[in-house]
């Protein structure tokens, strides 16, 4: 009995050692199929890592040139001193390369030196830019080190700069090194930390078409990461070129007569919305941004108080003034509110709501009777007054949405703001208070909670100009041109096309008459809470066939026509002076 016991315990244990040994080979096996045949891929390419290295190369971006083929922007070749991370990454590796750098004039810290390799680390065997904006001179005097090391290398590439300098800036925009929110922000995995990417203006908003494509050389080293061979290399493709509608030499006019001012000069043609003018001043130059500018400079640039690099024609938001009473007198005339016989006796003053509230016309003494179109000429703001009451609020505030009031008029640059357009809900959510007869009244001409942008009133006079079309402002000389009907019968048209002829004519414009052009257009004066009043113009020409429309506005210039009135005159002359 005991025996058989024991032969079958044997058997037992037996048994479980053979389990033991299939399991053990079976778990062999399929760890081997696992590692050749599931992530062979993956390990030969581990195995390539540790002896390859992939070097990226930049692509030239596309050139900006101007109306005429002047360029804009363009590249030129400079050259950085990349390395590999994994080859720098020790405290004395930092400290040696700072040295070699600071030996040959080159500003660089070892803390400096960290501080870009963990920025622009993804992995081990991508090569970073170590230092950048080198000349050929420069390169040449650092190889010939003898402590030059060999884990160093140098690298052609391409930089922006600038030949129009601060005559184009709002509008070209500029390029710099892309930041860690832009990378976040990116859907796309074509940018890396140390690319270069547009900042702003056309740069910015015409990226993907001037940025090109990325190269990539890819090279065999040895076991201390030093260069054999090259194994492939694809060539970066340039970005493609760009044509604006701008005219550089009109721009050149524009800061001449902008000498001394601080506001604006938007001239656009009225047909198919291509801008040929953008001058904010002051202004700045952008090379400095591109190739690296100190933060003091950068701090001084942003702290100044004329806001050199705000863009005043699309990122400026202004009360209109009596340049909007165009938009008012639509409204009335196809509201039917008023027709071209409608007659206003203006007094000088126009008194609304309980208790009664004064509000004066610009000329205290009165214009006496006033027809629409005679009120345009004389810009009778009583007219306006008692009319944009009769009309109210909300009619006026339906037919200056159909005109893009207070929303952004889509031109291709980034930084455009839609304005404010108010209204009822407007000041209860934003005030919390009512709405009252007399926000109406300053409403009417272009005053109050009323705001826009220099861009938005060249909109709007260019579609009285054209007969109807509210444009899409562009830069790029290759978009189709967009644009949709305000729905303004032609009568009524032809009645606010002729009050505002009359205006440069004989009436409150007639400061932009004169300069060899026939102006139609409108001054106006408008409200400035922190200084003197801003000073508008916006006027077409020739009037009676309309090519160009131009709005200048000169902060805190005071009167209108007499300070931005010229302005328009002698920018329109010089427009269908220099087509010829």
């Amino acid at each position: 009995m005991y025996k058989a016991l024991d032969h079958f315990d044997f058997d037992h244990r037996l048994m479980y050692v053979r389990n033991i040994f299939i399991f053990s080979l079976l778990f062999l096996i399929a760890g081997l199929v696992y590692f050749q045949l599931v992530k062979a891929d993956e390990y030969v390419e581990l195995a390539s890592r540790n002896r390859l290295r992939m070097i990226r190369l930049p692509s030239p971006r596309g050139n900006i040139y101007d109306a005429s083929g002047v360029p804009l922007a363009v590249n030129v070749r400079t050259f950085e001193i990349r390395a590999y991370p994994m080859d720098i990454r020790r405290d004395e590796d930092y400290e040696s390369t700072a040295g070699l750098f600071a030996r040959h004039g080159i500003p660089m810290t070892s803390a400096d030196l960290k501080e870009r390799l963990e920025k622009q680390y993804v992995a081990p065997y991508r090569a970073i830019s170590v230092i950048g904006n080198l000349t050929l001179a420069q390169v040449s005097d650092l190889v010939m080190d003898d402590e030059f090391s060999r884990r160093l290398f140098p690298s052609p590439v391409w930089r922006r700069i600038y030949p129009a300098e601060a005559l184009a800036a709002h509008v070209v925009g500029h390029v710099g090194e892309i930041t860690q929110k832009e990378l976040e922000d990116q859907r796309d995995l074509y940018y890396q930390a140390g690319d270069i990417i547009g900042k702003n203006g056309v740069e910015s908003m015409y990226e993907e078409q001037l940025r090109g494509t990325v190269g990539e050389q890819v090279v065999e080293v040895d076991s201390r990461g030093r260069r054999l061979r090259n194994v492939n290399y694809n060539d970066p493709q340039k970005g493609a070129d760009l044509r604006l509608t701008l005219d550089l030499a009109a721009q050149r006019e524009a800061l001449r007569l902008m000498e001394g001012k601080k506001g604006v000069i938007v001239a656009m043609d009225v047909n198919d919305g291509s801008v040929k003018v953008l001058m904010s001043v002051p202004t700045f130059d952008p090379n400095p941004l591109t190739w690296g500018i100190s933060a003091r400079a950068w701090s001084a640039l942003n702290d100044d108080p004329d806001k050199p690099m705000m863009n005043r024609a699309t990122g400026g938001v202004y009360p209109p003034g009596s340049v909007f009473k165009v938009v008012t007198a639509a409204a009335l005339l196809m509201e039917k509110t008023v027709d071209a016989r409608t007659d206003v006796f203006c007094p000088g003053y126009f008194r609304v709501g309980t208790p009664a509230r004064t509000f004066r016309c610009w000329r205290r003494s009165g214009h006496g009777r006033e027809t629409i179109r005679s009120a345009l000429r004389d810009s009778c703001d009583v007219f306006f007054y008692q009319n944009g009451v009769k009309l109210g609020i909300d009619k006026l505030i339906e037919w200056g949405h159909d005109f893009g009031v207070g929303e952004p008029t889509g031109v291709d640059i980034t930084g455009e703001v839609s304005g404010t357009i108010a209204g009822r809900d407007w000041k209860r959510r934003n005030l919390k208070e009512s709405w009252y007869q007399g926000d109406t009244v300053n409403y009417a001409i272009g005053q109050g909670y009323l705001l826009m942008t220099p861009l938005q009133l060249v909109r709007v006079y260019a579609a009285f100009a054209n007969g109807g079309k509210l444009v899409v402002p562009r830069f790029n000389s290759a978009k189709k041109p967009e644009w949709k009907d305000v729905k303004v019968s032609k009568a009524n048209m032809d009645i606010i096309r002729q009050g505002i002829r009359d205006a440069a004519a004989n009436g409150t414009a007639r400061a932009a008459s004169g300069f060899g052009a026939e102006v139609a257009g409108k001054t106006g004066t408008a409200q400035n809470s922190h200084g003197e009043d801003h000073a508008w113009f916006v006027g077409y020409a020739p009037a009676a066939n309309p090519k160009y429309v131009v709005a200048a506005l000169v902060e805190g210039g005071g009167s209108g026509g007499s300070v931005a009135g010229p302005l328009v005159g002698r920018m329109l002359s010089y427009l269908l002076e220099h087509d010829k």
